[in-house]
């Protein structure tokens, strides 16, 4: 194992010995140097790292104040899966996507070192206080390592390949499950070497130790480990027993369970949830007695085990993005929600806090011991680190899939025998399920009945009698029942079985198939007639074809993508006898092309020009990481590194533009999503109507804004303007009895369009307007047209001339007001509120005929300025 020191970037540089520095100054400490790590420590308490797969940053949380201090930014690992290992003083990283591991020192924040390891699920470190431990759990290898420099101490302890567990109990072994045997380890770990030893991190000594081994199944029985305070839970996924192994003390409890069970990776206190995803029930375990068990509401089977807390129990379900919370006696209580989680919800016990953590979401959540919940935003500006980075959109929520329906499962594959040495070797490939996950297989022969693991689908059965004929029956069942049996070959076990293959080599192919060799078996005298291969994961195995040849590709999609698999090889002469099996081969991560896109959507951008935006949700990887996304349209093309959405300009406008979407990852490009939308067009105006008043014109329309947003406006053929309402625009200031031409205008980011609507204004008229006074003279004053001057005259002319005098109006007239023109001053007196003008309004179309404006008083508020001037 190979190791290198690498420096780390924050936001904003390089972390050096000033950011410490700075970091330790900002949290109230004090630095003391790099040996006083006893001191420093308790800052880290009630802390936790959290990854944030988008952004490729991880963020420390403070349980007490439910914020981020500080971000790291891993650009690197940018949409990559993220596996965090943490403890006070060390945080160490395994990057899933290309399996690199690397470790920082939380006392000095300085120390950082990386090394390979196979990428892909089935690595996984495990870490606890100064003590560190990679598993590699598909070649059931268990080495530990030194958490500051990454180097391996002592020798590794070497397990049957398919291992599961590797978790730390509280007391600081590490339980490993072995399901072929249907045992469990404990292993404790050797000291590290002090601060002063060489950069090596070398310890003096030997290495990891076994402590202590216990049966907790039969052999071939799928198994789930949980450690304890004081140490361990396995659950019989073959039996649905749950053993519970503290000290001396192994108590075992048969559970009704009504599917494969499944238990978080560490449980704190007594009570032991079990959580059966398909049937969305928990069970509770107390020792070797079941407690109360429960429902999870909703439909669907993406629960995650349930977390014990403080008395509570925390089941996530990762499709909605909910946390369903129930009390000690499975009562439901407010359950937690987290929107958009973008994969499977973390969630970490640590220092009296619940961390639950979103990778691919930009919150968080803490709860203390009070099952108080705070929201956390990890990707707040005011921490060091320096800036936010921008939330992309949030893509649509995938559509539920159809519940299957439910059956018993169909028969076994491919059911194959091969005999060895007084034993035979069974092999099946999986049975079509029917809707429900099977539990077990069960093989009869010989005899006997074995039960078997669902993840296993191999069994060695042993004690025969060399020479005699056997046959063997596997079937499978789920929670409906036993499947139909298929039958293998006849085998005839006998002492004279080929060598096995001295070697496996496999190589994962872009295709997503894998292709495994090996040099031919020595068949001591007969002739190999086939090969039977088969692939090893974590807690499992299962036979993946045979051959007649030294090589065999296993089919795309046979294999998990993403997941780590490797591979042995058993030789099978013409007598039908099989060897052992080969040495394990190297592990491989199948991978293919990504799946197409999903959920594709394209929309108009309505405030842009020739634009639309795309937006997706994020394809399966199958097996390697998205490198980018490449969106296609009209013969263009954009890559798309950060984010599910991307804006595409340049099209014309109203073009109905088709969007492809593609994932591409190491294998290449994935088939297209696609969606349609059409660019922003040129608004279209429809006018609906006219109205208008002696000194105003109003126009309504109508306006397709083309998918834009437009803004409106009018205007007339004299002056005048109005803008706003895109269905009403009024101008005022207009002249009566006038003809205008109203010009609409809609615009939008394509252009603007008008059209135009002839509005004559209305006639103004006024009301001749003499009232008389209260006595003498001034009584009689407006009754009549009288010699001498009156109230109401009219002239052909702008002054009060007996010679052009042209009539008289009785008080109360009303006359059509065509303009107004500047003459003699007339005072109407006590006889129209003293009104004094030198204005005169012509009151005749044709022939010109003036009355005083001071005795007509004009409709609309008696205004001389909403005349033209004669």
């Amino acid at each position: 194992m190979s190791t290198s020191k690498a420096p780390w970037r924050t936001r904003g540089g390089l972390v050096t010995i000033g950011t410490v520095l700075t970091l330790v100054t900002g949290l109230g400490l004090t630095v003391l140097g790099l040996g006083a790590a006893d001191q420093a420590v308790a800052s880290f308490d009630a802390a936790s790292w959290v990854w944030s797969k988008g952004k490729g940053e991880v963020a420390r949380v403070n349980g007490v104040t439910a914020k981020v201090d500080t971000r790291v930014d891993v650009p690197v690992a940018r949409n990559h899966t993220m596996q965090i290992s943490q403890n006070d003083r060390f945080v160490i990283y395994r990057d899933v996507s290309t399996g690199v591991i690397s470790s920082m020192d939380l006392t000095s924040l300085k120390m950082f070192a990386t090394t390979p390891t196979n990428s892909g699920l089935g690595v996984s470190v495990a870490l606890h206080e100064d003590a560190a431990f990679v598993v590699d759990a598909v070649r059931g290898v268990v080495r530990q390592i030194d958490p500051r420099y990454l180097t391996p101490i002592g020798q590794p302890l070497n397990y049957p390949p398919g291992i599961t567990g590797g978790v730390f109990d509280g007391k600081g072994r590490l339980w490993i499950g072995v399901p072929s045997q249907g045992t469990v380890s404990a292993i404790t770990a050797a000291p590290i070497a002090s601060q002063g030893t060489d950069q090596g991190g070398q310890a003096a000594t030997a290495g990891p130790v076994q402590v202590a081994t216990t049966s907790v199944a039969p052999a071939s029985h799928d198994l789930a480990i949980s450690t304890l305070d004081d140490g361990v839970a396995v659950l019989n996924r073959t039996t649905n027993a749950l053993t519970s192994v503290r000290g001396d003390q192994k108590l075992v409890a048969q559970l009704p369970l009504a599917g494969p069970g499944t238990v978080a990776p560490q449980t704190w206190g007594l009570s032991i949830p079990v959580t059966v995803p398909d049937a969305r029930q928990v069970y509770v375990v107390k020792g070797d007695k079941m407690g109360p068990s429960f429902q999870v509401p909703g439909d669907g089977p993406e629960l995650q085990p349930a977390v014990a807390w403080e008395g509570f129990f925390y089941v996530a379900e990762e499709d909605t993005g909910t946390v369903h919370v129930f009390d000690g006696q499975g009562r439901e209580q407010k359950s937690i929600q987290v929107p958009n989680p973008g994969g499977p919800l973390e969630l970490e016990v640590r220092e009296n806090y619940l961390f639950i953590n979103a990778p691919g979401a930009s919150t968080a959540r803490v709860v203390d011991n009070a099952h108080q919940v705070r929201i956390v935003d990890k990707y707040a500006d005011d921490v060091l680190g320096g800036d936010a980075p921008p939330t992309p959109d949030t893509p649509p929520p995938p559509p539920k899939p159809k519940k299957p329906e439910v059956s018993k499962p169909g028969a076994p594959r491919n059911v194959r025998a091969a005999a060895g040495n007084a034993e035979a070797r069974v092999t099946w490939q999986s049975a079509n399920p029917n809707g429900a996950p099977i539990t077990r297989y069960v093989v009869t022969g010989a005899g006997k009945t074995f039960q078997v693991g669902a993840d296993q689908r191999s069994l060695n059965v042993t004690g025969l009698t060399n020479g005699e004929t056997y046959r063997f029956e596997v079937h499978a069942v789920n929670k409906k029942g036993d499947g139909p049996s298929k039958t293998s070959n006849a085998v005839r076990p006998t002492s004279e079985v080929p060598d096995a293959p001295t070697a496996a080599t496999a190589v994962a192919k872009p295709d997503g198939t894998v292709a495994v060799s090996w040099p031919a078996a020595n068949g001591q005298g007969l002739e190999i007639e086939r090969y039977a291969v088969t692939a090893i994961s974590e807690g499992g195995s299962a036979p993946v074809g045979e051959s007649s040849s030294a090589e065999l590709t296993v089919k795309a999609g046979e294999l998990e993508y993403g997941k780590q698999y490797a591979f042995t090889v058993v030789a099978v002469n013409e007598r039908g006898a099989g060897s052992k099996a080969s040495p394990v081969s190297n592990s491989v991560v199948p991978y293919a092309k990504p799946e197409a896109p999903e959920n594709v959507e394209a929309t108009t951008v309505g405030d842009q020009k020739g634009a639309i935006r795309a937006t997706w949700t994020p394809a399966a990887e199958n097996g390697r990481p998205i490198t980018k996304y490449v969106v296609t349209a009209a013969g263009r093309s954009v890559d798309v590194t950060d984010g599910n959405a991307v804006t595409m300009t340049g099209f014309g406008d109203g073009e109905t533009v088709r969007v492809e979407v593609r994932a591409v990852n190491e294998a290449g490009e994935s088939a297209p999503g696609s969606a349609t939308a059409r660019t922003v067009a040129m608004p279209q105006v429809t006018i609906t109507g006219a109205s208008s008043t002696f000194n105003s014109g109003t126009v309504t329309f109508s306006v397709n804004a083309g998918g834009g947003t437009a803004t409106c406006k009018a205007k007339t053929d004299k002056g005048g303007t109005a803008d706003g309402s895109c269905s009403s625009l009024r101008i005022t200031g207009l002249k009566p009895s006038t003809t205008y031409t109203f010009t609409v205008s809609a615009t939008n980011k394509a252009g603007t369009a008008t059209k135009d609507k002839k509005i004559v204004t209305a006639n103004i008229y006024g009301v001749a307007t003499c009232k008389n006074g209260e006595d003498g003279d001034t009584a009689t004053y407006c009754d009549k047209d009288v010699d001498g001057r009156n109230g109401n005259e009219t002239f052909s002319v702008t002054r009060q001339d007996d010679n052009n005098k042209t009539g008289w109006a009785r008080p109360g007239t009303r006359l059509q007001a065509y303009c107004k023109k500047s003459g003699e001053e007339v005072f109407a007196y006590i006889y129209n509120k003293n009104k004094r003008s030198t204005w005169w309004v012509k009151i005749s179309s044709g022939s010109n005929n003036y009355i005083p404006w001071a005795w007509l008083n004009l409709d609309g508020g008696d205004n001389i300025n909403n005349l033209p001037t004669c």
